[in-house]
């Protein structure tokens, strides 16, 4: 069911819609919030006080906007909750990708988990604003608009800072020894 129609049904009354618009989304906004600041648990309690605050104030949303307006709020709160603790550090990809892709082989698993630790190296080895724009766009499948959005930047900032990481990433993938698309 689109984001919309969950919301609106959220705001009519229906508890249900707001539980379901938390379990579509709760899984990869610990991800994302866990890149950010380190700990997986308090990743969990940021996406937790995020979605409690958007369903207790209940914000206008403007419509088709919601998983932008979601990762734009996580994102505040995670970056305000890690400069509470004093403890600020660059986007990572520590954790494995949202999705497993299940390996039928061993030796299989092992290049597919080998390939990962390479781009996860190389994504670490970036700047973190290009990290972050590479992140938005081609883990979670944002638009540049949703992107900038919850980077807090124009679409312009967000075309070049993909631009300048896909380059940077290309160059160090080079240097681990992936020179073809495939082989990543």
């Amino acid at each position: 069911m689109p984001d919309d129609e969950l919301y609106s049904r959220f705001l009519a009354g229906d508890m249900t819609a707001g539980d379901e618009l938390m379990a579509k989304y709760a899984g990869r906004l610990i991800l994302y919030v866990d890149a950010l600041i380190h700990d997986m648990r308090d990743s969990e309690d940021v996406v937790i006080e995020t979605f409690a605050v958007i369903l207790t104030r209940r914000p206008k949303i403007r419509e088709g906007g919601f998983q932008a307006y979601v990762y734009q709020a996580v994102r505040r709160r995670a970056i305000r909750f890690h400069v509470r603790k004093n403890r600020m550090s660059v986007f990572s990809l520590d954790e494995e990708d949202a999705e497993e892709i299940e390996a039928v082989r061993p030796e299989d698993e092992f290049i597919r988990d080998e390939r990962r630790r390479s781009v996860r190296l190389c994504l670490n080895r970036i700047d973190p604003e290009c990290r972050e724009a590479l992140w938005l766009t081609y883990f979670e499948g944002m638009s540049y608009t949703e992107a900038a959005a919850v980077m807090g930047v124009n679409n312009k900032k967000i075309d070049n800072l993909l631009l300048k990481g896909k380059r940077a990433m290309k160059e160090e993938l080079s240097r681990e020894g992936i020179t073809r698309a495939d082989e990543s």
